[in-house]
């Protein structure tokens, strides 16, 4: 049997695959300079503070039964259409008055227009965070524009090497461009292997800086892991990012437990105009690796010097299906640590600009017409921040 179906067509196209979208482990001088970064000790990065990845032994068990469970299935994804923002392309078309705006465009993926340059976080616009195109967590909504529409940006900003920060479709449209990359360490590997060439690489360290069209960008600790295939020697860096431009200031966290480093980074490069932090994909499971709503919070006080200043916008909810938790509990958890603190967030649609500095930001709670609500009612759940998981009879 050797039709397109064939065990044998499906092993040449999952060889191919695999080829491509694992990337490329970094060698010779890059992975020198691995080595003699002081974050790598016994052969793989460190974590600023200890952290459990994944769960193993019976917690992995336990967990498979908790995420295959069919009523927790169904809370996982919207129940109907999200809604995305119908004029983007349009909007984005205009300059932003206060010099800094913020267009989410789902999961991790923020444009930033700051002080007349672009700054692309994370894009992701392919249709799975996996590494075929057949399998692996699918959108729960369209991207609001195409990438070419959002015009030219000066900089493309990875966090990490995992599949719904680092896309290989979404590379390959950016190849084209002339934009450059700034990476934590080791990451370019990957994009070298996909066509990038290594004078648009601006590849960091945590606490190195470099400078792009203007901009001061940083790349600050995270508490997190890294790895594209089974094979994961931890010779990438994972990272959050400082951009500064010449009036603003902002932040994006990347994936990231919380720990007493946020406090570092606010003390070293904050206050910010606005944070992008996230909120999205925690669980008990793994709860050094990923933020709750409440930690996520924590986290933006903290970058602020205590102070409930600037906007913070969060991130790394409502476009995948990657953990226990029901899909609208990160937003409905953020509403109500941000009430707790008295702090300012951000809740747009995705695709929807908004400038933190201006006078209004979006604030309706527009998930709940496409969620099932939590038992109790909106808001009886979201109160601690603390993940919510399914029974399991």
């Amino acid at each position: 049997m050797t039709g397109a179906g064939s065990p044998r067509s499906l092993r040449s196209r999952l060889r191919s695959l695999r080829t491509a979208a694992f990337g490329a482990d970094p060698a010779g001088e890059r992975m020198e300079r691995i080595r003699r970064s002081p974050n790598f000790a016994d052969g793989v990065f460190q974590n600023p503070v200890g952290a459990r990845t994944r769960p193993s032994g019976s917690s992995m068990v336990e967990f498979a039964k908790i995420y295959f469970q069919k009523e927790a299935r169904a809370r996982r994804s919207p129940i109907g259409t999200v809604p995305v923002h119908p004029t983007t392309v349009a909007d984005l078309a205009k300059p932003a008055a206060t010099g800094l705006r913020l267009t989410w465009m789902g999961h991790s993926s923020v444009l930033a227009e700051i002080d007349g340059r672009r700054v692309l976080f994370d894009p992701v616009w392919g249709e799975r965070c996996s590494p075929f195109d057949f399998v692996g967590p699918k959108r729960l909504h369209p991207v609001p524009a195409p990438l070419a529409a959002l015009g030219p940006v000066d900089v493309v900003v990875i966090s990490h090497d995992h599949y719904d920060h680092l896309d290989l479709p979404t590379i390959r449209e950016l190849v084209s461009t002339d934009t450059v990359f700034a990476v934590p360490l080791g990451v370019g590997a990957h994009l070298e292997r996909w066509g990038v060439s290594a004078d648009r690489l601006r590849e960091l360290d945590w606490n190195e800086s470099t400078k792009v069209a203007g901009l001061r960008l940083t790349a600050t600790p995270a508490r997190h892991f890294c790895g594209r295939g089974l094979r994961n020697q931890q010779h990438t860096l994972w990272a959050s990012w400082v951009v500064e431009g010449s009036e603003h200031r902002i932040y994006h966290s990347g994936d990231t437990g919380y720990f007493p480093g946020f406090k570092d980074t606010g003390a070293e490069h904050g206050p910010f105009d606005a944070t992008m932090i996230q909120i999205g994909a925690y669980s008990e499971y793994w709860p050094d690796i990923h933020m709750t709503p409440a930690e996520g919070m924590q986290a933006h006080l903290d970058l602020q010097g205590g102070q409930p200043a600037g906007v913070m916008l969060p991130i790394h909810w409502c476009t995948f299906n990657l953990a226990p938790h029901p899909w609208a509990e990160p937003g409905e958890g953020t509403v109500a640590a941000a009430s707790r603190a008295g702090a300012r967030i951000a809740l747009p649609r995705p695709g929807e600009p908004f400038e933190p500095t201006g006078e209004s930001v979006p604030v309706a709670q527009w998930w709940r017409s496409v969620a099932t609500a939590p038992a109790g009612g909106w808001g009886a759940s979201a109160g601690t921040g603390t993940p919510e998981v399914a029974p399991t009879a």
